[in-house]
């Protein structure tokens, strides 16, 4: 059966598309590429632009951005490969970064000798490609070859190219795996297993790889050795080799349609075996010593053991038995699990308070030693290896700059770098509160500002918010440059100026570990969004600031929590900053990588998850009777993973409603907004500029002329 829409030929399969552009009067705008989509962009960025970019405090706002993120202070931060310390840097003379390396010796000691391993500002100008580095995947200790993933623009589809780390070039006829949302590893030196785009079939419904091979070195790619093909429902399948002191353990890691359910299938010689007897919900995080090491996300009942959620479990790959690792307790969280050679390190918060602690097993049981770092920061592991038994660990806090130490075999600390203030946070404090939700739960948040402003009270703030994906927000000082908005960039740009920055700690996130997470999934989802306004409310009850001073900001999922405080409660912000967002959840499944969330929202092709889902989609919960603040949207055109027709789309209808709005859309940069530094000021320099308008007036002006 064949039908017509709008003029184009279309099949049965896209009937629903159909519907949805006869009652969607703004579907057009998920044409991305389109002429008549990118001329609405264009003219969006240019009205942002002329109030925001061309006012006169912008360019003082891009300069702090700028010299904050193009720091030489900045901690250089990487990954052990054999007796080496690898880091990929971006500052002012490297916009698109440098791939280099040190000794460990001369690293630990303080006094690193950089040498360039792969420039990619001189390999984009001389392939007259956007490339903008993703990672490296090198083979193992002693080994001269790497992988190195790359994309066009930032986008999440890549390219996987071999690279001779003696040489200091790519391999003449080395491995080459094609642009696509591929995932590669090393079998061994002659063999990759590889799991992308086969052609026909050969995705998910989320457009991730559902077929794996294995190709041997000097074959056509497309006669690799096939090993598995998961159901089209299904979210991802991946290769990942974990490595042991002395040995290498292939899987296949299977995501089912509900991402948070997953399989381990094992690779022997080749051909692949019955997936482990482990629960489905749950994370392998390493081998050691012939044990596979768990963290587990559901109790299990094993061999007369039971276990809980979030306990770290031990698995025998030869014989089955398991055994207690580490068991946190309810207010404590396992975030991240390092391996090294005899070693497990574990990266935790304790109500939200960062800690490390050593693992090692002997006489038949585990030994838990802490490691000696400052309290009431952010704790996190930096580097290790399965080869080692030493590490890099850090240390900071919204107010105290990174610092980052080696921790040796006997838990020895060693400063290496600290890293010189990037603001003067002498007179800002950071503390701990609690609002209580909806339901009477507890939740936690930070609070960071100067001391004066928090003793004056009714302060310009902003509150940021996540909660989803088991992610937990902490109060660091230079994060991921991606996500700029909880520390150094925030404290000079934002708290020097007299504001408030405040963190929400929101079931959907990881602070309490798996139950924190999955008291707000699905129909629980509502549980996340109420935490979000009850911190809005305590910040006002408390004095902190007032509805007319309190702005929120959030990306991707926190995007949607944005778009929601819009719809449900536009009473308590007068400013909200909403990136990469999803806002149109009746259509969030069908868009780019959209399927893969079903188990954190639902489908909203079932009715009764529509039910739900309905009641917040913020796309469809948009009352033109409503008195809305002044919201600014960012997205990507090159965003590969969320839809930027989410934003478009919502910006339309507002604009159609008669709503006043910025919006901004960068052309590159994929998922994180950006491609490099220059341009991730110029969008900090956007937000903050936005910030100070909208809940600075009086300062504006004044500041502008300063």
């Amino acid at each position: 059966m064949i039908r017509f829409c709008s003029g184009a030929l279309l099949t049965i399969t896209l009937l629903s598309a159909c519907a949805d552009q006869n009652s969607d009067p703004y579907l057009w705008l998920e044409d991305v590429e389109s002429e008549r989509s990118l001329d609405w962009v264009r003219k969006q960025n240019k009205e942002t632009f002329a109030e925001l970019k061309d006012h006169p405090l912008y360019q003082s706002l891009y300069e702090e951005a700028y010299s904050i993120l193009t720091s030489e202070a900045r901690i250089p931060e990487g990954e052990i490969v054999g007796d080496e310390f690898h880091n990929f840097w971006q500052d002012e003379a490297h916009v698109r970064g440098v791939w280099r390396s040190t000794s460990l010796e001369s690293f630990v000691a303080g006094d690193p000798t950089w040498r360039t391993v792969l420039s990619f500002d001189e390999l984009a100008e001389r392939e007259d490609e956007n490339w903008v580095y993703q990672g490296i995947d090198c083979l193992g200790d002693g080994s001269d070859r790497c992988l190195v993933e790359m994309s066009r623009g930032g986008k999440d589809e890549s390219v996987y190219r071999e690279f001779s780390l003696s040489e200091k070039q790519f391999v003449d006829n080395g491995f080459h795996v094609p642009e696509a949302k591929s995932f590669v590893a090393w079998a061994d030196e002659n063999s990759l297993l590889v799991a992308t785009d086969w052609g026909e079939d050969s995705l998910t419904n989320s457009g991730y790889p559902r077929e794996a091979r294995l190709w041997d070195r000097g074959t056509p790619l497309g006669d690799s050795k096939f090993l598995y093909r998961a159901d089209v429902d299904d979210t991802l399948l991946a290769p990942v080799v974990y490595h042991s002191a002395d040995s290498e353990y292939p899987f296949l890691l299977l995501y089912y349609a509900d991402w948070n359910d997953n399989a381990f299938i094992p690779i022997v010689d080749g051909n692949v075996l019955e997936s482990l007897a482990i629960p489905l919900r749950l994370s392998l995080e390493g081998i050691i010593d012939g044990r596979a090491i768990i963290s587990l996300e559901q109790d299990w009942s094993n061999g007369g053991a039971d276990y809980e959620s979030g306990d770290i479990v031990a698995l025998d790959l030869e014989g089955g038995a398991t055994e207690l690792v580490f068991s946190p307790s309810h207010e404590q969280a396992v975030s991240d699990i390092g391996i090294g050679a005899t070693s497990i390190y574990v990266e935790m918060l304790d109500n939200v308070i960062g800690r490390i602690k050593r693992l090692r097993r002997s006489d038949g049981g585990w030994h838990t030693d802490d490691v000696a770092l400052p309290d009431n920061g952010v704790a996190l592991l930096a580097a290790t290896s399965s080869s080692r038994d030493d590490l890099f660990v850090t240390y900071e806090s919204s107010i105290q700059p990174t610092t980052m130490y080696h921790v040796s075999a006997k838990n020895e600390l060693t400063e290496v770098a600290a890293l010189d203030p990037l603001y003067d946070a002498s007179d800002v404090v950071i503390n701990q509160a609690f609002a209580t939700s909806s339901d009477g739960e507890r939740v936690p948040y930070f609070l960071i500002g100067r001391m004066d402003v928090l003793k004056m009270g009714n302060a310009p703030t902003v509150l940021y918010g996540y909660g989803g994906f088991l992610n937990p927000i902490l109060p660091v000082y230079y994060e991921d440059p991606s996500r700029p908005q909880h520390g150094a960039l925030a404290g000079r740009m934002w708290i020097s100026r007299g504001g408030v920055l405040a963190l929400a700690n929101l079931r959907g996130g990881g602070e309490y570990g798996p139950r924190w997470h999955q008291a707000a999934l699905l129909e629980n989802r509502q549980l996340a969004f109420d935490d979000y306004f009850a911190i809005a409310e305590h910040l006002i009850d408390t004095g902190v600031t007032s509805s007319d001073k309190l702005g929120a900001l959030g990306r991707s999922n926190g995007g949607l929590l944005l778009g929601v405080a819009l719809t449900q409660r536009p009473d308590l912000f007068a400013a909200l900053d909403i990136g990469v967002p999803l806002l149109d959840m009746q259509r969030y499944s069908k868009l780019l990588a959209g399927a893969s969330w079903m188990g954190e929202y639902g489908n909203p092709d079932v009715p009764e998850d529509w039910a739900f889902i309905s009641k917040y989609s913020p796309y469809q919960n948009l009352d033109a009777g409503k008195d809305y603040p002044k919201v600014l949207f960012y997205t990507s055109t090159k965003d590969d993973r969320v839809h930027p027709g989410h934003a478009r789309k919502m910006a339309a209808k507002l604009d159609d409603m008669g709503y006043d709005f910025y919006y901004y859309e960068n052309i590159e940069g994929g998922h994180g907004g950006t491609a490099n530094q220059e341009q991730l000021a110029m969008r900090t320099a956007l937000e903050y500029a936005y910030f100070v308008s909208m809940l600075m007036p009086s300062s504006w002006e004044r500041q502008a002329t300063d």
